[in-house]
């Protein structure tokens, strides 16, 4: 199944997509939860109870009311709020030969802030007197469906829900600039995910996905899944094995060669750009993007100061 986030009245709640057609899951069973969190959350309860629901649409069971066409939804990132994002560096072969680095020894992980998450055709948006550097990351995003710590890599396939697309965009110049990479990877705007959620049984084979980015119609990073140096068992196991991970949980599993910095000359996003990541049979997340000058007022103030 294919579940999408989506605004109803300023609310986001848990769609199910079924060709054009967005279905809302809570209006259709008011048992099933309205955020995704907790839909993910709940597990195969929560999974089965969409399964009825589909199988009533597809029967005519439903009121059309339940179900809005997807071409009008206004979609969010399926995830909204997990509790972190862990990525992984230098995963892929044909990337670490672009970048002339022997492939590493084990997973390189670092975090992206939640609070960087945007959704399909929402704004990429920096700064330029912060960065000017804007870098594009096509990747395969796992989310992860149940509490899990020292998961073995035989049976790390048990606590994923499902894939979506994710772009870790980075800035470069900070990342060069500092010498680790947190703040160049979780500027506002800066981890688009999207537009749906795949449950994993839709996706047989993630090991042999292809997987490409496009900049204003352009290909630039075109590849396979099977280019990965860590596949998805080993990357569960290695980050299990260091920290819990908790249901809605993302793991960026790392993007393949064609990334702008290594390319002779270096392309950067620009605004007005439009970046388009695409994995196979899960989708394309679209964004446009934009250099946003700093507005010189801090966007949100105390109510209060303790004195």
């Amino acid at each position: 199944m294919r579940f999408v986030t989506f605004d109803v009245d300023s609310r986001a709640k848990v769609g199910l997509q079924e060709g054009d057609w967005v279905i809302d899951l809570a209006r259709a069973d008011p048992g099933i939860p309205t955020d995704m969190g907790s839909f993910v959350g709940a597990g195969p309860v929560a999974l089965d109870r969409a399964a009825v629901v589909l199988e009533r649409w597809t029967r005519g069971q439903l009121p059309a009311a339940v179900a809005r066409p997807l071409a009008g939804a206004r979609l969010r990132a399926p995830i909204l709020e997990p509790s972190k994002i862990v990525a992984v560096g230098l995963n892929y072969m044909d990337h670490c030969r672009e970048t002339r680095m022997d492939p590493p020894d084990q997973p390189i992980l670092f975090a992206k802030y939640p609070s960087s998450i945007i959704g399909p055709g929402d704004t990429v948006e920096w700064d330029p007197a912060l960065t000017t550097q804007v870098d594009y990351e096509a990747e395969l995003a796992i989310v992860i469906g149940c509490r899990a710590r020292r998961v073995p890599g035989a049976k790390a396939f048990d606590v994923v829900f499902g894939y979506t697309c994710g772009n870790d965009v980075t800035a470069r110049d900070l990342q060069r600039e500092d010498g680790q990479w947190v703040r160049g990877k979780s500027l506002d705007t800066f981890c688009p995910l999207g537009p749906a959620l795949v449950t994993k049984d839709e996706v047989q084979h993630p090991a042999n996905l292809d997987i490409s980015c496009r900049v204003n119609g352009k290909t630039l990073q075109r590849s396979n899944t099977r280019e990965m140096v860590f596949g998805i068992p080993t990357l569960i196991e290695f980050v299990t094995r260091a920290f819990t991970l908790l249901p809605g949980d993302v793991i960026l599993t790392g993007t393949p060669h064609g990334v702008g910095f290594t390319r002779q000359p270096p392309v950067f996003l620009k605004g007005g750009d439009i970046v388009e990541v695409e994995v196979e049979g899960i989708g394309v997340l679209q964004n446009p993007c934009r250099e946003r000058l700093p507005s010189g007022a801090d966007e949100s103030t105390p109510s209060s100061v303790d004195s």
